[in-house]
């Protein structure tokens, strides 16, 4: 953990630090987080894919690892940055160090260099590509301006299906997993439902066939738009009337099916303290979140209504549909890491599924 090492922006700005985790370089589109606790999460959401994470929050690595607070079975991101790293954990869970669980998962990590500096420029700048490696002479300034996060659903989904069963079924659900957290899999099982996940590439007639009683869209990564086979069959799903609910990327796929528009914001929402209000009664509620990208609150599918709205820049943070049994929302509301504000979505979730059937 003494090695000197270097981020290097497409902007030419430089960084020095010190290296942990795995040695080595790697490229990717440098984004940052503001949640204070949970990097565990962070370190397994597999939205996170293509990305070098920042963590604004100063010290990381204080409670270990604990494998039990992961929500997918390993790092999808590219590259990590923190200002101190704890090589010291202190916590009754913790099963290992940081640094280690970095090493051994292969994900490059950054420590020592100045996050405030760093935060900030991305928020004055917008999100931009950035290049972990050991000497900055080295950098290729045109490829790391050049890089992309392509097939991002595809490189994080299951390739196959599974099933998850509580003590008693009580509905049938179906989770598109475009890159899912596993606490979605834990709220619904723990809500009696029998959860079959299932590829991003199912098509509808495939999902369909499961008889599902509702079907949950899951969380993912990259540009939503970029996923026109998925988009396609989300519209069938959709015209059959089967209750819908999406979080995150999800969100935006329905929104993009049903003939809205998404758009990239400058530097994306994330973290645990993101004000969303309630557009019905206008109570506010601390949300978790993660997203570069976000629909359009001037392109809305003709058939969807906007039913959240982020508190602080006015985006749209959720959609309910008038014409068929469906609602989606941009934040987390199964957030492991914290808060649990909007955690009585799933339970709106069944209930819509419950009064559908009957």
């Amino acid at each position: 953990m003494d090695k000197t090492a270097y981020l290097i922006l497409e902007n030419g700005k430089v960084f020095e630090g010190k290296s942990f985790g795995a040695e080595g370089c790697v490229t990717g589109e440098v984004v940052f987080t503001t949640a204070m606790t949970g990097y565990l999460e962070t370190l397994t959401d597999p939205s996170y894919y293509g990305q070098i994470v920042v963590q604004t929050f100063p010290l990381i690595g204080n409670y270990g690892v604990i494998p039990e607070d992961f929500e997918s079975t390993g790092p999808c991101l590219k590259g990590y940055i923190v200002r101190e790293v704890c090589d010291a954990p202190s916590n009754f869970r913790c099963e290992g160090k940081l640094n280690d669980y970095l090493k051994k998962c292969g994900i490059i990590g950054l420590y020592g260099i100045d996050t405030r500096q760093l935060t900030r420029i991305i928020r004055e700048h917008g999100v931009m590509n950035g290049r972990i490696l050991t000497d900055p002479s080295e950098a290729d300034m045109e490829e790391i301006r050049s890089y992309l996060v392509k097939d991002a659903v595809k490189s994080v989904s299951t390739n196959e299906k599974y099933v998850l069963t509580p003590d008693e079924i009580k509905r049938k659900v179906v989770l598109w997993d475009f890159g899912a957290k596993m606490n979605i899999e834990r709220e619904l099982v723990n809500r009696g439902c029998e959860v079959t996940v299932v590829p991003g590439s199912t098509t509808a007639e495939e999902l369909l066939a499961l008889n599902p009683d509702g079907v949950m869209l899951s969380n993912g990564p990259g540009d939503p738009a970029e996923n026109t086979g998925i988009i396609a069959e989300l519209k069938k799903v959709a015209d059959s009337g089967t209750p819908i609910f999406g979080i995150c990327l999800g969100h935006q796929l329905l929104a993009l099916a049903e003939g809205g528009k998404t758009v990239k914001l400058k530097y994306g929402h994330r973290g645990a303290n993101q004000p969303v209000k309630n557009l019905s009664n206008d109570r506010i509620f601390v949300s978790s979140q993660n997203h570069g990208y976000a629909v359009d609150t001037n392109a809305l599918p003709g058939n969807g209504v906007m039913s959240y709205e982020n508190a602080n820049d006015g985006t749209c943070e959720g959609i309910r549909y008038l014409d068929i049994p469906a609602f989606t929302v941009q934040f987390h509301p199964e957030a492991c890491g914290g808060p649990h504000d909007t955690n009585f979505l799933f339970d709106e979730f069944v209930e819509m599924i419950d009064s559908h059937r009957a």
